[in-house]
Protein backbone atom coordinates (compact mmCIF):
# COMPACT_ATOMS: atom_id res chain seq x y z
CA UNK A 1 0.00 0.00 0.00
CA UNK A 2 2.88 2.43 0.12
CA UNK A 3 2.36 4.02 3.18
CA UNK A 4 6.17 2.35 4.98
CA UNK A 5 8.98 2.35 2.47
CA UNK A 6 10.19 -0.50 0.76
CA UNK A 7 12.92 -0.82 3.86
CA UNK A 8 10.06 -2.52 6.10
CA UNK A 9 10.25 -5.66 3.56
CA UNK A 10 13.53 -6.39 4.02
CA UNK A 11 12.90 -8.89 7.18
CA UNK A 12 10.19 -10.92 5.12
CA UNK A 13 13.19 -12.00 2.96
CA UNK A 14 16.59 -11.89 4.89
CA UNK A 15 15.76 -12.37 8.65
CA UNK A 16 17.94 -13.10 11.34
CA UNK A 17 15.02 -15.01 13.17
CA UNK A 18 11.49 -16.86 12.32
CA UNK A 19 8.92 -18.21 14.14
CA UNK A 20 6.95 -20.89 12.77
CA UNK A 21 3.44 -20.49 14.33
CA UNK A 22 1.38 -23.54 13.64
CA UNK A 23 4.15 -26.03 13.53
CA UNK A 24 3.79 -29.10 14.10
CA UNK A 25 5.43 -33.06 13.86
CA UNK A 26 2.24 -34.43 12.17
CA UNK A 27 3.20 -35.85 8.41
CA UNK A 28 2.32 -34.00 5.52
CA UNK A 29 0.59 -31.09 7.36
CA UNK A 30 1.34 -27.60 6.43
CA UNK A 31 3.02 -26.32 9.53
CA UNK A 32 5.34 -29.92 9.57
CA UNK A 33 6.44 -29.19 5.89
CA UNK A 34 6.77 -25.20 6.87
CA UNK A 35 9.16 -25.90 9.70
CA UNK A 36 11.69 -28.40 8.13
CA UNK A 37 11.49 -26.44 5.54
CA UNK A 38 13.32 -23.63 7.46
CA UNK A 39 15.01 -26.59 9.69
CA UNK A 40 16.72 -28.69 6.02
CA UNK A 41 17.18 -26.24 3.15
CA UNK A 42 19.69 -24.19 4.40
CA UNK A 43 18.04 -20.72 6.42
CA UNK A 44 21.05 -19.57 8.35
CA UNK A 45 19.07 -17.90 10.46
CA UNK A 46 16.96 -18.88 14.17
CA UNK A 47 14.06 -20.77 14.24
CA UNK A 48 11.19 -20.99 16.18
CA UNK A 49 8.11 -23.20 16.39
CA UNK A 50 4.92 -22.17 18.41
CA UNK A 51 2.29 -24.42 19.24
CA UNK A 52 0.94 -24.83 22.77
CA UNK A 53 0.46 -28.68 22.21
CA UNK A 54 3.91 -29.12 22.61
CA UNK A 55 7.08 -28.72 24.11
CA UNK A 56 9.61 -30.07 21.68
CA UNK A 57 9.44 -30.66 17.58
CA UNK A 58 12.23 -32.55 15.97
CA UNK A 59 14.33 -32.07 19.06
CA UNK A 60 13.81 -28.38 19.16
CA UNK A 61 11.92 -26.51 21.61
CA UNK A 62 8.52 -25.50 20.95
CA UNK A 63 7.20 -22.20 22.09
CA UNK A 64 3.55 -21.84 23.78
CA UNK A 65 3.29 -18.31 22.00
CA UNK A 66 5.31 -16.09 20.36
CA UNK A 67 5.61 -14.47 23.13
CA UNK A 68 7.53 -16.60 24.72
CA UNK A 69 10.75 -16.98 22.76
CA UNK A 70 13.73 -15.61 24.11
CA UNK A 71 14.92 -14.02 21.28
CA UNK A 72 13.35 -11.15 18.98
CA UNK A 73 11.82 -12.55 15.92
CA UNK A 74 12.11 -10.30 12.41
CA UNK A 75 9.59 -12.47 10.87
CA UNK A 76 6.53 -15.01 12.05
CA UNK A 77 4.70 -17.30 9.23
CA UNK A 78 0.85 -17.93 10.54
CA UNK A 79 -0.23 -21.57 9.66
CA UNK A 80 -3.64 -21.28 11.91
CA UNK A 81 -7.06 -21.56 11.74
CA UNK A 82 -8.65 -17.97 10.64
CA UNK A 83 -10.81 -17.10 12.94
CA UNK A 84 -7.16 -16.79 15.82
CA UNK A 85 -5.37 -14.98 13.33
CA UNK A 86 -6.48 -11.78 14.70
CA UNK A 87 -5.21 -12.69 17.98
CA UNK A 88 -2.24 -14.14 16.93
CA UNK A 89 -1.04 -11.01 15.03
CA UNK A 90 -1.82 -9.21 18.17
CA UNK A 91 0.75 -11.34 20.45
CA UNK A 92 3.01 -10.82 16.95
CA UNK A 93 2.85 -6.94 17.51
CA UNK A 94 3.36 -6.97 21.34
CA UNK A 95 6.13 -9.48 20.74
CA UNK A 96 7.60 -7.08 18.25
CA UNK A 97 7.65 -9.00 15.24
CA UNK A 98 8.87 -7.07 12.01
CA UNK A 99 7.05 -8.73 9.60
CA UNK A 100 4.22 -11.43 9.11
CA UNK A 101 3.23 -14.00 6.52
CA UNK A 102 -0.23 -15.15 6.88
CA UNK A 103 -0.82 -18.26 4.89
CA UNK A 104 -3.98 -19.06 6.08
CA UNK A 105 -7.46 -18.81 4.35
CA UNK A 106 -10.91 -17.56 5.05
CA UNK A 107 -10.96 -13.89 4.43
CA UNK A 108 -12.58 -11.59 1.99
CA UNK A 109 -12.11 -14.37 -0.38
CA UNK A 110 -15.28 -16.13 1.39
CA UNK A 111 -17.28 -13.20 1.83
CA UNK A 112 -18.64 -10.59 4.37
CA UNK A 113 -17.45 -12.41 7.12
CA UNK A 114 -13.94 -13.32 5.83
CA UNK A 115 -13.94 -9.42 5.01
CA UNK A 116 -14.36 -8.07 7.93
CA UNK A 117 -12.01 -10.53 10.23
CA UNK A 118 -9.42 -9.08 7.25
CA UNK A 119 -10.08 -5.67 7.53
CA UNK A 120 -9.42 -5.79 11.49
CA UNK A 121 -5.46 -7.19 10.30
CA UNK A 122 -5.46 -4.40 8.07
CA UNK A 123 -6.07 -1.62 10.51
CA UNK A 124 -3.76 -3.91 13.49
CA UNK A 125 -0.81 -3.67 10.58
CA UNK A 126 -1.65 0.28 9.55
CA UNK A 127 -1.46 1.25 13.60
CA UNK A 128 1.88 -1.04 14.44
CA UNK A 129 3.92 -1.07 11.08
CA UNK A 130 3.94 -4.42 11.59
CA UNK A 131 4.02 -5.43 7.93
CA UNK A 132 2.12 -8.60 6.75
CA UNK A 133 1.55 -10.48 3.38
CA UNK A 134 -1.66 -12.33 2.89
CA UNK A 135 -3.26 -13.50 4.22
CA UNK A 136 -4.34 -16.80 1.71
CA UNK A 137 -1.42 -17.25 0.31
CA UNK A 138 1.47 -19.13 0.26
CA UNK A 139 4.02 -16.85 1.07
CA UNK A 140 7.83 -16.51 0.22
CA UNK A 141 10.50 -18.59 -1.59
CA UNK A 142 13.59 -16.81 -1.77
CA UNK A 143 16.64 -18.55 -3.51
CA UNK A 144 19.56 -16.96 -1.83
CA UNK A 145 18.58 -16.71 1.56
CA UNK A 146 16.56 -19.73 1.84
CA UNK A 147 13.11 -18.26 3.61
CA UNK A 148 10.51 -21.01 2.00
CA UNK A 149 7.10 -20.26 3.56
CA UNK A 150 5.95 -22.59 0.35
CA UNK A 151 3.85 -25.90 2.03
CA UNK A 152 4.74 -28.24 -0.64
CA UNK A 153 7.18 -31.12 0.18
CA UNK A 154 10.74 -31.26 -2.06
CA UNK A 155 9.28 -34.58 -3.69
CA UNK A 156 6.08 -32.61 -4.82
CA UNK A 157 8.07 -29.08 -5.51
CA UNK A 158 11.26 -28.96 -6.37
CA UNK A 159 13.51 -25.25 -5.20
CA UNK A 160 14.94 -23.79 -8.36
CA UNK A 161 18.37 -23.25 -8.35
CA UNK A 162 19.26 -19.15 -7.38
CA UNK A 163 19.21 -16.93 -10.28
CA UNK A 164 17.78 -13.13 -11.18
CA UNK A 165 13.97 -13.77 -11.78
CA UNK A 166 11.61 -12.94 -9.46
CA UNK A 167 8.00 -14.38 -9.99
CA UNK A 168 5.69 -12.68 -8.02
CA UNK A 169 1.47 -13.80 -7.72
CA UNK A 170 -1.89 -13.34 -6.20
CA UNK A 171 -2.26 -17.12 -7.48
CA UNK A 172 -0.18 -19.54 -4.63
CA UNK A 173 -0.96 -22.24 -6.66
CA UNK A 174 0.30 -20.76 -9.80
CA UNK A 175 3.84 -19.90 -7.84
CA UNK A 176 4.40 -23.31 -6.50
CA UNK A 177 3.57 -24.61 -10.12
CA UNK A 178 6.60 -22.01 -11.75
CA UNK A 179 8.82 -22.85 -9.11
CA UNK A 180 8.32 -26.68 -9.72
CA UNK A 181 8.62 -26.13 -13.39
CA UNK A 182 11.96 -24.08 -12.77
CA UNK A 183 13.39 -26.35 -10.61
CA UNK A 184 13.07 -29.18 -13.66
CA UNK A 185 13.59 -26.85 -15.95
CA UNK A 186 17.05 -26.08 -14.62
CA UNK A 187 15.75 -21.98 -14.34
CA UNK A 188 16.90 -19.85 -11.74
CA UNK A 189 14.89 -18.00 -9.32
CA UNK A 190 15.69 -14.95 -6.64
CA UNK A 191 12.27 -15.48 -5.26
CA UNK A 192 8.92 -15.83 -5.80
CA UNK A 193 6.40 -14.08 -3.80
CA UNK A 194 2.98 -15.72 -3.47
CA UNK A 195 1.03 -12.26 -1.61
CA UNK A 196 -2.81 -13.45 -1.87
CA UNK A 197 -5.41 -10.72 -0.65
CA UNK A 198 -3.17 -8.04 0.00
CA UNK A 199 -4.20 -7.24 3.33
CA UNK A 200 -0.95 -4.69 3.21
CA UNK A 201 1.31 -5.53 1.63
CA UNK A 202 0.52 -5.46 -2.13
CA UNK A 203 1.33 -5.00 -5.53
CA UNK A 204 3.07 -1.64 -5.94
CA UNK A 205 4.71 -2.39 -2.23
CA UNK A 206 6.81 -5.73 -3.78
CA UNK A 207 7.32 -3.82 -7.33
CA UNK A 208 9.02 -0.85 -5.42
CA UNK A 209 10.48 -2.77 -2.76
CA UNK A 210 12.01 -5.08 -6.16
CA UNK A 211 13.37 -1.99 -8.03
CA UNK A 212 16.26 -1.90 -5.31
CA UNK A 213 16.89 -4.93 -5.16
CA UNK A 214 20.36 -6.41 -6.26
CA UNK A 215 19.63 -9.71 -6.53
CA UNK A 216 16.15 -9.69 -8.78
CA UNK A 217 17.07 -8.51 -12.80
CA UNK A 218 14.12 -9.46 -13.82
CA UNK A 219 10.65 -9.01 -12.06
CA UNK A 220 7.96 -11.53 -13.62
CA UNK A 221 3.95 -10.90 -12.33
CA UNK A 222 0.57 -12.81 -12.28
CA UNK A 223 -1.87 -10.91 -11.52
CA UNK A 224 -5.93 -10.84 -11.42
CA UNK A 225 -6.96 -7.40 -10.35
CA UNK A 226 -5.65 -3.95 -7.90
CA UNK A 227 -8.19 -3.24 -4.98
CA UNK A 228 -10.31 -0.03 -5.86
CA UNK A 229 -8.19 3.07 -5.19
CA UNK A 230 -4.88 1.48 -5.25
CA UNK A 231 -4.36 2.17 -9.09
CA UNK A 232 -2.05 5.24 -9.63
CA UNK A 233 -0.05 3.72 -6.56
CA UNK A 234 0.68 0.45 -8.81
CA UNK A 235 1.17 2.61 -11.79
CA UNK A 236 3.67 4.91 -10.39
CA UNK A 237 5.64 1.56 -8.71
CA UNK A 238 5.69 -0.37 -12.04
CA UNK A 239 6.81 3.06 -13.93
CA UNK A 240 9.84 3.34 -11.12
CA UNK A 241 10.16 -0.02 -10.87
CA UNK A 242 10.88 -0.82 -15.28
CA UNK A 243 13.20 2.38 -14.92
CA UNK A 244 16.02 0.28 -13.60
CA UNK A 245 15.07 -3.23 -14.52
CA UNK A 246 12.47 -5.31 -16.82
CA UNK A 247 9.15 -5.71 -15.59
CA UNK A 248 6.82 -8.53 -17.10
CA UNK A 249 2.96 -9.11 -16.67
CA UNK A 250 0.30 -11.48 -16.84
CA UNK A 251 -3.17 -9.94 -16.26
CA UNK A 252 -5.96 -12.54 -15.71
CA UNK A 253 -9.30 -11.91 -15.33
CA UNK A 254 -9.70 -10.02 -18.60
CA UNK A 255 -13.05 -11.70 -19.74
CA UNK A 256 -16.12 -11.01 -17.94
CA UNK A 257 -16.42 -14.60 -16.20
CA UNK A 258 -12.68 -14.65 -15.71
CA UNK A 259 -13.16 -11.54 -14.12
CA UNK A 260 -15.48 -12.99 -12.13
CA UNK A 261 -13.30 -16.21 -11.23
CA UNK A 262 -10.57 -13.55 -10.18
CA UNK A 263 -13.13 -11.96 -7.51
CA UNK A 264 -14.27 -15.25 -5.87
CA UNK A 265 -10.56 -16.71 -5.87
CA UNK A 266 -8.64 -13.77 -4.11
CA UNK A 267 -11.19 -11.24 -3.83
CA UNK A 268 -9.36 -8.57 -6.12
CA UNK A 269 -11.24 -6.33 -8.39
CA UNK A 270 -10.24 -7.70 -11.53
CA UNK A 271 -11.36 -4.45 -13.17
CA UNK A 272 -11.80 -3.69 -16.95
CA UNK A 273 -9.12 -5.16 -19.32
CA UNK A 274 -8.79 -2.05 -21.50
CA UNK A 275 -7.38 0.35 -18.56
CA UNK A 276 -5.14 -2.18 -17.17
CA UNK A 277 -3.79 -2.49 -20.90
CA UNK A 278 -3.10 1.18 -21.03
CA UNK A 279 -1.75 0.88 -17.83
CA UNK A 280 0.89 -1.13 -18.49
CA UNK A 281 2.04 0.83 -21.63
CA UNK A 282 2.38 3.91 -19.33
CA UNK A 283 3.95 2.23 -16.80
CA UNK A 284 6.55 0.57 -19.09
CA UNK A 285 5.29 -3.32 -18.11
CA UNK A 286 5.98 -5.58 -20.81
CA UNK A 287 2.51 -7.96 -21.15
CA UNK A 288 2.96 -11.80 -21.70
CA UNK A 289 -0.11 -13.72 -22.74
CA UNK A 290 0.76 -16.57 -20.23
CA UNK A 291 2.83 -18.61 -18.80
CA UNK A 292 5.27 -19.84 -21.63
CA UNK A 293 5.60 -16.03 -22.92
CA UNK A 294 6.30 -14.96 -19.52
CA UNK A 295 9.42 -16.88 -19.02
CA UNK A 296 10.79 -16.73 -22.67
CA UNK A 297 10.39 -12.90 -22.12
CA UNK A 298 12.08 -13.04 -18.41
CA UNK A 299 15.07 -15.66 -19.74
CA UNK A 300 16.17 -13.26 -22.27
CA UNK A 301 15.76 -9.90 -20.52
CA UNK A 302 17.79 -11.37 -17.72
CA UNK A 303 20.81 -12.60 -19.71
CA UNK A 304 20.61 -9.61 -22.64
CA UNK A 305 21.32 -6.20 -22.75
CA UNK A 306 18.04 -4.31 -24.24
CA UNK A 307 17.64 -3.95 -28.23
CA UNK A 308 18.14 -0.61 -29.21
CA UNK A 309 16.81 -0.54 -32.37
CA UNK A 310 14.78 -2.99 -34.50
CA UNK A 311 17.24 -4.33 -37.04
CA UNK A 312 18.03 -7.69 -36.74
CA UNK A 313 20.40 -10.84 -38.41
CA UNK A 314 18.83 -13.85 -38.55
CA UNK A 315 21.23 -16.56 -39.25
CA UNK A 316 20.43 -19.81 -39.79
CA UNK A 317 21.69 -23.60 -41.82
CA UNK A 318 17.56 -24.04 -42.06
CA UNK A 319 16.28 -22.52 -44.89
CA UNK A 320 12.61 -23.28 -43.62
CA UNK A 321 13.65 -22.13 -40.08
CA UNK A 322 15.22 -18.59 -41.49
CA UNK A 323 11.84 -18.17 -43.37
CA UNK A 324 9.15 -18.83 -39.99
CA UNK A 325 11.72 -16.69 -38.53
CA UNK A 326 11.52 -13.81 -41.22
CA UNK A 327 7.58 -13.89 -40.86
CA UNK A 328 7.92 -13.81 -36.92
CA UNK A 329 10.11 -10.67 -37.05
CA UNK A 330 7.78 -8.87 -39.36
CA UNK A 331 4.42 -9.62 -36.86
CA UNK A 332 6.79 -8.26 -34.12
CA UNK A 333 7.86 -5.07 -35.81
CA UNK A 334 11.38 -6.21 -36.20
CA UNK A 335 13.14 -5.24 -39.49
CA UNK A 336 15.20 -8.04 -41.19
CA UNK A 337 18.05 -5.48 -42.26
CA UNK A 338 19.48 -6.44 -45.34
CA UNK A 339 23.61 -6.49 -45.21
CA UNK A 340 25.68 -4.37 -47.12
CA UNK A 341 27.61 -5.66 -50.73
CA UNK A 342 30.95 -4.78 -48.62
CA UNK A 343 29.72 -7.52 -46.21
CA UNK A 344 27.92 -10.09 -48.39
CA UNK A 345 31.10 -9.96 -50.46
CA UNK A 346 33.29 -10.82 -47.42
CA UNK A 347 30.82 -13.46 -46.31
CA UNK A 348 31.04 -15.36 -50.64
CA UNK A 349 34.97 -15.26 -50.26
CA UNK A 350 34.65 -17.68 -46.63
CA UNK A 351 31.71 -19.75 -47.67
CA UNK A 352 30.94 -21.82 -50.80
CA UNK A 353 28.85 -21.18 -53.33
CA UNK A 354 25.48 -22.60 -52.07
CA UNK A 355 25.59 -20.67 -48.83
CA UNK A 356 23.31 -17.56 -48.89
CA UNK A 357 24.81 -14.18 -47.69
CA UNK A 358 22.04 -11.59 -47.94
CA UNK A 359 19.87 -11.86 -44.83
CA UNK A 360 18.49 -14.11 -43.57
CA UNK A 361 21.92 -16.18 -44.31
CA UNK A 362 21.79 -19.82 -44.63
CA UNK A 363 24.90 -21.35 -43.89
CA UNK A 364 22.97 -25.07 -45.01
CA UNK A 365 23.29 -27.78 -43.45
CA UNK A 366 26.39 -29.07 -44.32
CA UNK A 367 27.84 -25.93 -42.10
CA UNK A 368 30.70 -26.67 -39.75
CA UNK A 369 31.01 -24.08 -36.60
CA UNK A 370 33.51 -21.71 -38.58
CA UNK A 371 30.75 -20.59 -40.75
CA UNK A 372 28.86 -19.53 -37.87
CA UNK A 373 31.48 -17.81 -36.35
CA UNK A 374 32.82 -15.92 -39.47
CA UNK A 375 29.22 -15.13 -40.16
CA UNK A 376 28.28 -13.54 -36.73
CA UNK A 377 31.72 -12.12 -36.70
CA UNK A 378 31.05 -10.12 -40.18
CA UNK A 379 27.46 -9.60 -40.17
CA UNK A 380 26.80 -8.73 -36.70
CA UNK A 381 29.55 -7.77 -34.28
CA UNK A 382 31.55 -5.74 -36.77
CA UNK A 383 28.15 -4.78 -38.02
CA UNK A 384 26.63 -0.86 -36.79
CA UNK A 385 23.63 -1.55 -39.11
CA UNK A 386 22.21 -4.66 -37.33
CA UNK A 387 21.02 -4.24 -33.22
CA UNK A 388 20.92 -7.83 -32.56
CA UNK A 389 20.54 -11.62 -34.03
CA UNK A 390 18.22 -14.35 -33.88
CA UNK A 391 20.40 -17.50 -34.62
CA UNK A 392 18.78 -20.78 -35.40
CA UNK A 393 21.25 -23.77 -34.92
CA UNK A 394 20.04 -27.34 -36.43
CA UNK A 395 22.53 -29.45 -34.43
CA UNK A 396 21.14 -32.73 -36.62
CA UNK A 397 23.54 -31.06 -39.28
CA UNK A 398 27.38 -33.65 -39.23
CA UNK A 399 30.14 -31.51 -39.46
CA UNK A 400 28.32 -29.22 -35.92
CA UNK A 401 29.45 -30.35 -32.83
CA UNK A 402 29.44 -29.51 -28.87
CA UNK A 403 32.33 -27.13 -29.96
CA UNK A 404 29.77 -24.56 -31.02
CA UNK A 405 28.96 -23.83 -27.35
CA UNK A 406 32.16 -22.27 -26.95
CA UNK A 407 32.37 -20.48 -30.56
CA UNK A 408 28.70 -18.90 -29.32
CA UNK A 409 29.31 -17.96 -25.61
CA UNK A 410 32.72 -16.26 -26.79
CA UNK A 411 30.30 -14.04 -29.60
CA UNK A 412 27.91 -13.07 -26.71
CA UNK A 413 30.82 -12.42 -24.59
CA UNK A 414 32.36 -10.20 -27.14
CA UNK A 415 28.94 -8.38 -27.85
CA UNK A 416 27.04 -5.69 -26.71
CA UNK A 417 23.90 -5.96 -28.68
CA UNK A 418 21.28 -9.09 -27.78
CA UNK A 419 21.55 -12.46 -29.11
CA UNK A 420 18.80 -15.61 -29.00
CA UNK A 421 18.92 -18.90 -30.19
CA UNK A 422 16.95 -21.56 -31.66
CA UNK A 423 17.69 -25.11 -31.38
CA UNK A 424 15.05 -27.39 -32.45
CA UNK A 425 15.76 -31.51 -31.91
CA UNK A 426 15.73 -34.15 -29.16
CA UNK A 427 18.09 -35.89 -27.08
CA UNK A 428 21.35 -34.75 -28.23
CA UNK A 429 19.35 -31.06 -29.09
CA UNK A 430 18.62 -30.65 -25.33
CA UNK A 431 22.23 -31.51 -24.15
CA UNK A 432 23.74 -28.48 -26.18
CA UNK A 433 20.48 -26.32 -25.17
CA UNK A 434 21.45 -27.20 -21.35
CA UNK A 435 24.67 -26.35 -21.70
CA UNK A 436 24.41 -22.87 -23.81
CA UNK A 437 21.64 -21.89 -21.30
CA UNK A 438 24.25 -22.21 -18.25
CA UNK A 439 26.68 -20.01 -19.87
CA UNK A 440 23.40 -17.57 -20.35
CA UNK A 441 22.59 -18.00 -23.84
CA UNK A 442 18.65 -17.85 -23.93
CA UNK A 443 17.73 -20.62 -26.15
CA UNK A 444 14.35 -21.66 -27.62
CA UNK A 445 12.83 -24.26 -29.55
CA UNK A 446 11.35 -23.05 -31.84
CA UNK A 447 12.02 -19.80 -34.42
CA UNK A 448 8.83 -17.57 -33.38
CA UNK A 449 9.70 -17.83 -29.07
CA UNK A 450 13.28 -16.68 -30.13
CA UNK A 451 11.71 -13.60 -32.40
CA UNK A 452 9.01 -13.00 -29.26
CA UNK A 453 11.82 -12.59 -27.00
CA UNK A 454 13.78 -10.46 -29.13
CA UNK A 455 10.34 -8.39 -29.29
CA UNK A 456 10.32 -8.42 -25.58
CA UNK A 457 14.09 -6.80 -25.72
CA UNK A 458 13.02 -4.49 -28.34
CA UNK A 459 10.11 -3.06 -26.01
CA UNK A 460 12.23 -3.02 -23.52
CA UNK A 461 14.56 -0.90 -25.15
CA UNK A 462 11.82 1.16 -26.42
CA UNK A 463 10.79 2.13 -22.77
CA UNK A 464 14.89 3.03 -21.90
CA UNK A 465 14.64 5.57 -24.60
CA UNK A 466 11.63 7.33 -23.25
CA UNK A 467 13.06 7.95 -19.73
Amino acid sequence: MGRVGSSSLKPFFHPKAVAIIGASDIHNKIGTVVYENFLHNGFAGKIFAVNPKYSQLFGHPCYPTVKDIPSEVDLAVVLVPAAIVPNIMGECIEKGVKTVVIISGGFKEIGPEGADRERILTEMSKKSGVRIIGPNCIGIFDGTSKVDTFFFTPEKMGRPKPGSITFMTQSGAFGAAILDWASYAGMGMSKCISYGNMSDVDDSDLLEYLAGDSSTKVIAAYIEGIDEGEGHDFMRAAAKASATKPVILIKAGKTMRGAAAAKSHTGSLAGTYKIYEAAMKQSGIIEANDFEDMFDMAKALSSQPALKNNRVLILTNGGGCGVMAVDACEKSGLIVQELSPTIQEELKKVFPSHCITHNPIDVTGDTDIGRYKVALEKAFLENDEIDGAVVNVLLQAPLLSTDIVDVLDDICSRSKKPIVLCCIGGEYTAKVVNQLEKRGIPTYPIPERAVKAMGALKSYGDWLKKK
